[in-house]
């Protein structure tokens, strides 16, 4: 019996072994998962917990029920991969393989920064993209009825580009809800020249942005964090002042990468971007946040690469060519507040563009324009992401390519 080995039981790594069980050879393949954690946290989630919207039971289930039958699931912590043996080192022993999946994910690592994480990491310096500092950043918001908030990123890539806009945006709309908005002073701090990562959508949001009273601050590369002046100052010694402070530190690979000497700087796997294969070993793929590749590190993302990678996995195994098919398609809601979002749909090469999706002129879903559609569609997708994507469900009328129909190319 041949082993296929697949690291990490988040998002990519669950479907992954959802889609394979069906489909590879029983009496040829044993399937493996190891993940150290029993808990499977809705990540999404995190950006509503602050705000209570969300309820912690609501972004967070067993891991192991969504693990297929026939799949043997090893709860036990990654320690090195062996890629030139074949072997993973296992906290408790070693695991051979024939095929590897890597789907470790990635981390924040506030570590990165002078200061930041600090004696006052969770006092006045946030996070909101682990559980929990969501939940103690829900509780500060409690209290908290005036002063300077500032919403940061230390620097690309991160884990949904959209989420520390999305913050912002809520933010506004919690604070008027609490009637002391005119108290509240909103700043976006981001190393990028726009909002965000692409050009025609960072128009689109800085518009809301100035809509919404939220002032901008772009090109801010962070050198550290003032904690006694209560400060943030980048290499231009730019101070931007803050009260509370909600950042997204570094985001990283494993450390397992860098043990292994399978990373880059950063931890990420260099990864085809078209074919999901490792570039250092044919026998590895790599799936999700835990590659290079220059698409967005979302969980839409991962899942389009897992339907391309579940091809390439049994092409692989029969000695086949693999489909350089993966285009790096990305579909993502961006909560504004007040019950609205917009959703933008883009590749590695295109842009987000206005128009309608999926259906071309009916929609019912806006490209690129607020809508209360829109914000029902991200509150649906939690039911979406529990029922049908973590257990390799195709999703009706979503492919797994970007098309072009109903959008305006030109625009």
């Amino acid at each position: 019996m041949k082993n296929l080995v697949i690291l990490g039981a988040g998002t990519s790594g669950t479907m992954m072994a959802n889609h394979l069980v069906s489909k590879l050879p029983k009496k040829e393949w044993n399937i493996h998962i190891v993940d150290q954690y029993k808990t499977h946290y809705y990540q999404p989630g995190f950006l509503f917990l602050p705000f209570d919207i969300y309820t912690e039971n609501q972004v967070k289930k067993v891991g192991e029920k969504f693990i297929p039958k026939g799949v043997n699931y090893i709860q036990q912590k990654i320690e090195k991969i062996d890629a030139e043996n074949n072997l993973v080192e296992l906290e408790n022993g070693t695991i051979t393989y024939d095929l590897l999946i890597i789907a470790t994910g990635s981390k924040i690592a506030p570590q990165e920064i002078e200061g930041m994480l600090s004696e006052e990491w969770r006092k006045s310096v946030f996070d909101f993209y682990t559980y929990e500092g969501a939940l103690a950043l829900r509780d500060k918001l409690r209290d908290f009825k005036k002063g300077k908030l500032v919403v940061h990123i230390t620097e690309m890539p991160i884990k949904c580009p959209v989420a520390p806009l999305e913050f912002a945006f809520l933010a506004d709309a919690y604070f008027q809800k609490k009637g002391v908005r005119d108290q509240v002073d909103i700043t976006y701090v981001t190393p990028l020249s726009g909002a965000f990562t692409k050009e025609f959508t960072s128009k689109t949001l800085k518009y809301l942005l100035e809509d919404k009273n939220i002032k901008l601050v772009t090109d801010f590369a962070i050198e550290r964090v003032d904690i006694e002046n209560n400060k943030i100052i980048d290499y231009a010694d730019t101070e931007v002042d803050y009260d509370l402070l909600v950042t997204v530190p570094t985001n990283m690979g494993d450390e397992v990468m860098e043990r292994s000497g399978l990373g880059d700087d950063l931890n990420f796997v260099p990864t085809h971007p078209k074919t999901l294969q490792s570039l250092a070993h044919e026998n590895i793929f790599v799936i999700g946040d835990a590659t290079n590749v220059p698409a967005s590190k979302a969980g839409s993302v991962a899942h389009f690469q897992a339907e391309t990678l579940t091809d390439n996995i049994l092409l692989y195994i029969n000695n086949k060519p693999l489909k350089e098919e993966f285009d790096g398609h990305a579909n993502c809601f961006i909560e504004t507040g007040k019950n609205k979002a917009l959703l933008i749909d883009f590749n590695y090469e295109q842009e987000p563009v206005t128009g309608t999706f999926p259906f071309a002129g009916i929609g019912p879903l806006k490209l690129l324009k607020e809508s209360v559609f829109n914000h029902w569609g991200k509150l649906a997708f939690r039911w979406i992401y529990w029922n049908v994507l973590l257990k390799g469900i195709p999703i009706p009328f979503v492919l797994r390519n970007m098309s072009t129909t109903g959008k305006n190319i030109n625009n």
